[in-house]
């Protein structure tokens, strides 16, 4: 469940569809963006277009070309109260001294206040400018009427009023959050389409790899038939047609090596069973001729009764190990006293003194006897052969089942032979040309244990030795082939 969850929330799936939402998330929040700075830039432009141009106009009008004495107040009275007739503004008309300097508007006249320096521009002509106060964006103005000169041999004319205009563009920035929230939803639901329609695309681009992905599957599963239906022309049409070639190649070595591993072990259990005939015969005979034999030619003829007794249990370990590749070997279980079965084994061996036997009387389990003994003396001769005394051997129940210890005090495992003890003709004394075991007994013990559903273990004691672990199920009382 862990490794089906991962995928949903890792997978190339999710991953295409994530790309490709960010990539319409992306393109949407810039055209989303150009959108909201055009609009933005048009608004406000129109906006400021329209107040400079009633500014203008209405100075134009409003101002004669030559002015009267004492009407500059009345001209800008007419002034504030011409441009103030529109909504959101407000207007405040100050005059120009004959030097040119201006008085500031008073305070509250206008929405934002004035600063000397954009009076100082606003003599020059009509300047602009955006301000934002408490939050609220506006638009001040400040503009006066040029190409009048008075002159004191000109009293009579007066410098018209300079006008300030502040315009509230609190309009324009509602209909920009208006527009924003627009866009905002746009964009979501933008990106929502954009996740539904990636799902639906990605789904189609992988279903091939996911039939790719079930026949590898399959494939490694042992269905070396297995082939994928090519599809259209594109590049996953060719990985499926090098997915086919490659299992057709797969298949038909995987057949050749199979025949070849069925005649070698056809080939290893006819030679050993034709070998095992006479064998018999050989060790026969060279035991009686070692018994009769006496001076060197008894030397010699014990040395090729024990060579013949030597290849007699190759032949038999040959034939046993050719029963578990065939699938041929089967347990006849039996109700068994641990006990006793060891003390048995240990006993027929010559082992009884040499081996120190701890555990229960009364642990009874259900074993194949003979199968048992063949893993008892292989651990036991071994921890003998190999190691150095004292040997002991410990059983007791354990996991609803029997495990069996045996141990010594010799130098141990080397490191590098621990994972490979039971391998097949693995030996301690690997750089040995010759050894006195045929390196199948651990081996033999191991695939005892494994028949009957159990496990067997190699390491090194802290103390020193080497120490092997059999567990063994009590069994269900049911035989198994």
């Amino acid at each position: 469940m862990t490794g089906v969850g991962g995928r949903r929330f890792t997978g190339l799936r999710l991953r295409l569809a994530a790309a490709f939402t960010a990539v319409a998330l992306l393109a949407a929040l810039m055209a989303s963006g150009i959108s909201y700075v055009l609009l933005r830039r048009v608004m406000l432009q129109r906006a400021q277009d329209a107040v400079l141009t009633d500014v203008r106009d209405t100075l134009a009008q409003q101002i004669p070309s030559a002015l009267p004495p004492d009407v500059t107040p009345l001209i800008g009275a007419r002034l504030e109260r011409t441009l103030s007739s529109v909504p959101g503004r407000r207007v405040a008309a100050v005059p120009v001294a004959l030097d040119g300097g201006v008085n500031l508007p008073p305070h509250g006249r206008l929405h934002v206040p004035v600063t000397r320096e954009f009076a100082r521009r606003a003599v020059q002509g009509v300047v602009f400018q955006r301000v934002v106060r408490d939050g609220t964006p506006y638009l001040l103005v400040g503009a006066r009427v040029l190409g009048y000169r008075v002159s004191p041999a000109e009293p009579w004319r007066e410098t018209p009023p300079m006008v300030f205009v502040s315009a509230s563009l609190s309009r324009e920035a509602a209909d920009l959050r208006l527009f924003t929230r627009a866009l905002m939803i746009a964009d979501a639901l933008a990106v929502v389409f954009a996740a539904g329609l990636a799902l639906l695309a990605t789904r189609g681009v992988l279903r091939p790899v996911r039939r790719l992905g079930a026949a590898a599957r399959a494939l490694g599963e042992g269905e070396l038939e297995t082939r994928v239906q090519v599809r259209g022309r594109d590049e996953l049409a060719d990985l499926a047609r090098t997915f086919n070639r490659t299992a057709e190649a797969l298949e038909r070595t995987v057949t050749e090596l199979r025949a070849m591993e069925a005649a070698s072990r056809r080939f290893v259990a006819d030679v050993s069973h034709e070998l095992r005939t006479p064998l018999t015969s050989m060790i026969a005979v060279t035991d009686v001729l070692a018994e009769n034999a006496a001076g060197e030619d008894g030397a010699a003829a014990r040395l090729v009764a024990g060579e013949t007794r030597r290849l007699g249990q190759l032949v038999e370990h040959l034939i046993e190990i050719s029963r578990f590749d065939a699938g041929a070997a089967g347990l006849v279980l039996d109700d068994v006293n641990v006990a006793d079965a060891v003390t048995a084994t240990l006993e027929a061996r010559g082992w009884r003194d040499e081996v120190a036997v701890e555990g229960p009387g009364d642990l009874f389990a259900r074993l194949d006897p003979r199968r048992f003994d063949v893993i008892i003396a292989n651990l036991a001769g071994n921890a003998l052969k190999h190691g150095r005394p004292p040997v002991s051997l410990r059983f007791a129940a354990a996991d609803h089942g029997v495990r069996v210890v045996v141990a010594d005090r010799g130098p141990g495992l080397p490191d590098d032979l621990v994972a490979v003890v039971f391998d097949r003709f693995v030996k301690a004394e690997a750089a040995r040309s010759r050894s006195e075991g045929s390196g199948l007994g651990l081996s033999i013990a191991k695939e005892n244990a494994v028949l009957h559903g159990g496990t067997l273990e190699a390491a090194n004691r802290p103390e020193g030795g080497a120490v092997f672990t059999l567990w063994l199920p009590a069994g269900d009382g049911d035989e198994r082939p």
